[in-house]
């Protein structure tokens, strides 16, 4: 299976989408799965602008249309009816075949998402062509009774969506970093499943992010990564 992680840097503004039919096409003929970070068809420091710059479901079947040649997983703020979601969307073979609502919204220090969406209230696995997939988005991961939904679901790969700011620097690296690895090396290993993680870039408001998206195979051990701090698409196989 191929593989592509698009580590990229969203605006916040619609033009994301453009940015995203662009790799995609170019893409589309050399991987089976292109994973894209969390809300990378939003920006992250949405706040009020989420009532311009969220996204109808509608407004996204260019997304069903290149899933013919390749499946796709994207983060994006979607309207929901009067609400707003955090999202996870996977399309494959011309539909949405599953969309995960992000259930933990983080409310402290640098982060307000609580405040601006609705929280999602599950966590399930789906049906593809490269097997049983489980989606979640970022802080989801760092909460036990997560890693107990995931085991009970048995997914085959668990797809990752992140938007991580870069902090706890220290002289021998970045100490998010160093978490965000211990985390899903231990899901990984936990589910005996393949893990796809992709954490963004680029500046939004002061807020850096810093990358380093990879694969983790069922022993914990990550087969494949991208560099700190770098806009990278490149796909592996796995």
């Amino acid at each position: 299976m191929r593989i592509t992680l698009a580590q990229t840097s969203p605006k916040l503004n619609r033009s994301n989408l453009e940015d995203v039919v662009s790799i995609i096409n170019t893409c589309k003929n050399e991987t089976d799965l292109i994973v894209f970070a969390e809300l990378s068809l939003s920006g992250y420091l949405l706040q009020d602008k989420l009532y311009e710059d969220a996204w109808h479901i509608s407004e996204l079947d260019v997304l069903k249309d290149l899933s013919i040649h390749t499946d796709i997983a994207i983060g994006a703020a979607i309207r929901d009816e009067n609400s707003f979601r955090n999202s996870a969307l996977y399309f494959s073979k011309g539909q949405l075949l599953s969309k995960h609502d992000k259930v933990h919204l983080p409310n402290y220090g640098m982060f307000e998402e609580a405040r601006y969406f609705k929280a999602g209230s599950i966590f399930e696995s789906f049906s593809s062509s490269h097997g049983k997939i489980s989606m979640v988005v970022c802080e989801d991961l760092w909460h036990k009774s997560v890693h107990k939904s995931l085991i009970n679901e048995n997914p085959d790969y668990i797809i990752a969506l992140v938007a991580s700011p870069a902090r706890g620097f220290s002289d021998s690296g970045l100490e998010i970093e160093d978490k965000w690895y211990e985390i899903i090396k231990t899901v990984a290993r936990e589910c005996k499943a393949k893990l796809i993680f992709v954490n963004r870039v680029g500046f939004e408001d002061g807020l850096g992010f810093w990358g380093g998206s990879c694969i983790v195979n069922e022993e914990a051990i990550i087969v494949h990564k991208l560099p700190r701090y770098e806009k990278v698409i490149k796909t592996f196989e796995i």
